[in-house]
This record gives structure tokens, C-alpha cells and sequence, in this order.
């Protein structure tokens, strides 16, 4: 089987949203350099992500969108008209020089991952993951939206039933818009209640392909297994997809400044090898994450996994090094971060209660009817239960 293939690039290293945006911090870049660090990134495995051209944008996004950020990004300046129209140049998303070459660069990655996936495979694209941009404007730090992007390229590719997975703290709305109503499309969102953008409730199943799950906060290891092993792993083997799409935001660790659950790394990684082997094709994609060691070490985790390393119970002194030069400026965590964000990938696991709300959520969604073009020659609902 061939190894899986990491796609990455040099813009995400010193490209910034500003000084004081979450976004200020790095991700990919430490992602990229933990892994040459552990030896598990061989130039073989790794592929600079290509920028996507404003055509290939305008496979979802507004031609008229697509321009505005080509120009915003030339003139460094955003008319009142881009922002009243697209929300360029708002404090969420404001103009920074790569305005336009960074999501295009990420959504390049996404797109090309649906392409090298014709045939089959495993992708990791940890720039990847802008689930809530719009097709005409900005929305969530997310310019455009490369997980559409990728199911599109994945169905221009001959890939029919996808099957899309959601585990960062704040809903996919972007993604939404883009796939509801696919009878073709499995979405799952699990993501904290009331949290920005405030969407996505239990009821909504987005024309009949989504299943929706807004977690209170505090959401422990012990209850995200559960969600795992009744939800969503009995929801995509009762699907069977030819793709899986796995938004694996790393804002839902405990340490995240923008979310309030409490899930350790542990839980999301659990999740990945879950729906690992569920279908031939895999495209992992980041997604939120603005503590930076809890991003740079969970996404790292991910690239071992998907590679099946060994994660070491302490890394070596090369791999110490990287964490060790992160900062966290303007952030409390960042004053004092502990030990282990620097000597380990591996979080102490979180576990608890199962709380009754969750287990009603659960058994709720479960028992819902998928809609047309549900189950592959299955009638019956997919029985509860891990895989």
C-alpha cells in the first residue's frame, strides 16, 4: 500500500493574520518541522502544495469574491465595499499580505488532494480545514473554503459518496452551504453549543444529510468516545463512503483560548483511527487551533498515526527543540506553559462522566433517518456501536 502523503508549504511559516489575530501563531510550519525532527516527514511523503488558481476557486466561490481578494492582496487595502460585500478588512478577517496567496495555497492543497485520491490512498493537508468560508465573502478567518473545494475535486475525480467528519469546537457552516442537501454527502459536526458562528443545532440536518451535535462545554475523553463508537463510526459504516473527509481542529483540546471543552488530544486521535480503513480514500485536513504547542503537537500525532509510528513517550531532544521555540504572546498559557507541552506529543487523557444530555443527543441522531440515497443496499438503521 502506498504511504500516505503529507502536503504542506514555506507560506504557512512566516505568513501571519496580525500581530494580536488568533492566527497569529504557527501551525504547519511546526507541524512540518516536528515531524522532519521525529524522521517521519521523507522528502518522498512530502509535497509543496500548489496555489489554486482563481478558476479553480470559482468552482464554488463568486468570480467577483475571488477578484476582491486577488486585489486586496495587490493593494494591501480593502475598499468599504469589500467589507460591506465580502467582509474583507474586518477585525476576524483582515488584510495581511498573503491575503489571497495563503487560502489559495491551502485550498491548492485540498484541491490536489482530490485529484492524487482518484485511485485511492491516505492525504494529510494540515493547512487545510477553512470550513466556514462563503461563497462570496470571508466568514470565520476562513477566505475561502478548501473542504468544499476537496469534495468537489474528489466528485470532478469520479469519487460519488463522501462522507465528511467534523470534529473542531465550532460548527461548519461554510460547509453546509456548500453540501446540504447531498444525498451522496454524509455530514457529522461534532461542536461546542453556542459557540461562534451559533449554528448548527441538533434539529438541523441541512436538507437531510447532516447530523449535527452541539456539545456543552467541559466535553471529556469518556464522552467523546461514546460519541465515536454510537454516533459517528456506526453513521459511516451503515454509509459506506468512497472517501472519508476528517476536519480534525485541533481548538477542541482543553488548552484552546477560543473554545471551552475539555478534550484531551487522545480523543481526536482515537477518532482518527476509528475511520481509518472505513473507506479507500482519506483526506485529513486541520482546521482550528490557536494554542500553538496543543496544534503543533496534536497534528504531528496525526501524520505519526496515519503512518502508524509509535508515538514516544518523550521526544527527542531535535523534536524538544521545535516546541521549545514557540511563543505565545498576549496569552496567559503562554506565560507559563507546562512541562509536557514541550516533552511529549501525547496529553494525559481526560476522561469522566458520560452526561445525560449527551447520551440523549446520541441516541437521538441515531435513530435518525438519513433521507434519499442513504445506506448502500441497507434499509435499517445502523446499529449502535463501535466498529
Amino acid at each position: 500500500m502506498k504511504a500516505p502523503d503529507f502536503i504542506g508549504h514555506e507560506i504557512f511559516r512566516g505568513s501571519s493574520y496580525g500581530r494580536w489575530h488568533p492566527l497569529r501563531v504557527p501551525r504547519v510550519s511546526t507541524v512540518i518541522d516536528l515531524s522532519r525532527a521525529l524522521g517521519w516527514l521523507p522528502s518522498a511523503q512530502y509535497i509543496t502544495s500548489p496555489r489554486a488558481k482563481p478558476k479553480a476557486l470559482t468552482q464554488w466561490h463568486t468570480p467577483d469574491y475571488v477578484a476582491a481578494l486577488n486585489r486586496v492582496e495587490a493593494d494591501q487595502h480593502a475598499s468599504d465595499q469589500d467589507l460591506r460585500r465580502h467582509d474583507i478588512g474586518s477585525v476576524t478577517n483582515p488584510v495581511f499580505p498573503e491575503i489571497f496567496r495563503r487560502p489559495a495555497t491551502a485550498a491548492g492543497g485540498s484541491i490536489l488532494a482530490g485529484e492524487l485520491l482518484r485511485d485511492g490512498g491516505v492525504i494529510y493537508n494540515p493547512a487545510g480545514g477553512t470550513h466556514h468560508g462563503m461563497p462570496d465573502r470571508a466568514n470565520g478567518f476562513c477566505y475561502l473554503n478548501d473542504p468544499v473545494l476537496a469534495m468537489k475535486s474528489l466528485r470532478h475525480h469520479g469519487v460519488q459518496r463522501i462522507a465528511y467528519i467534523d470534529i473542531d469546537a465550532h460548527h461548519p457552516d461554510g460547509v453546509e452551504v456548500g453540501m446540504g442537501g447531498d444525498p451522496d454527502c454524509l455530514m457529522i459536526s461534532v461542536h461546542e453549543d453556542r459557540l461562534w458562528p451559533r449554528t448548527g443545532p441538533i434539529e438541523n440536518d441541512a436538507g437531510g444529510n447532516a447530523f449535527n451535535l452541539p456539545v456543552p462545554r467541559g466535553l471529556n475523553d469518556t464522552e467523546m468516545a461514546h460519541i465515536r463508537d454510537h454516533l459517528i463510526l456506526p453513521r459511516v459504516q451503515a454509509f459506506k463512503p468512497d472517501a472519508i473527509v476528517l476536519l480534525c481542529g485541533a481548538d477542541a483540546v482543553e488548552e484552546d483560548p477560543l473554545s471551552h471543552l475539555s478534550l484531551s488530544n487522545n480523543a481526536h486521535w482515537a477518532v482518527l483511527r476509528g475511520l481509518m480503513g472505513m473507506a479507500p480514500r482519506l483526506l485529513v485536513l486541520g482546521g482550528g487551533g490557536y494554542n500553538p504547542w496543543s496544534v503543533g503537537r496534536m497534528w504531528t500525532g496525526v501524520w505519526g498515526i496515519l503512518n502508524g509510528y509509535d508515538l514516544p513517550d518523550r521526544l527527542p531532544p531535535k523534536a524538544e527543540a521545535v516546541l521549545r521555540g514557540l511563543r505565545f504572546d498576549g496569552n496567559r498559557r503562554g506565560k507559563n506553559p507546562p512541562d509536557h507541552w514541550f516533552t511529549t506529543l501525547r496529553d494525559t487523557p481526560n476522561e469522566g462522566e458520560i452526561r445525560p444530555e449527551i447520551l440523549q443527543m446520541v441516541r437521538q441522531l441515531a435513530a435518525r433517518d438519513f433521507g434519499a440515497g442513504h445506506d448502500r443496499q441497507q434499509k435499517t438503521p445502523p446499529q449502535n456501536g463501535g466498529v
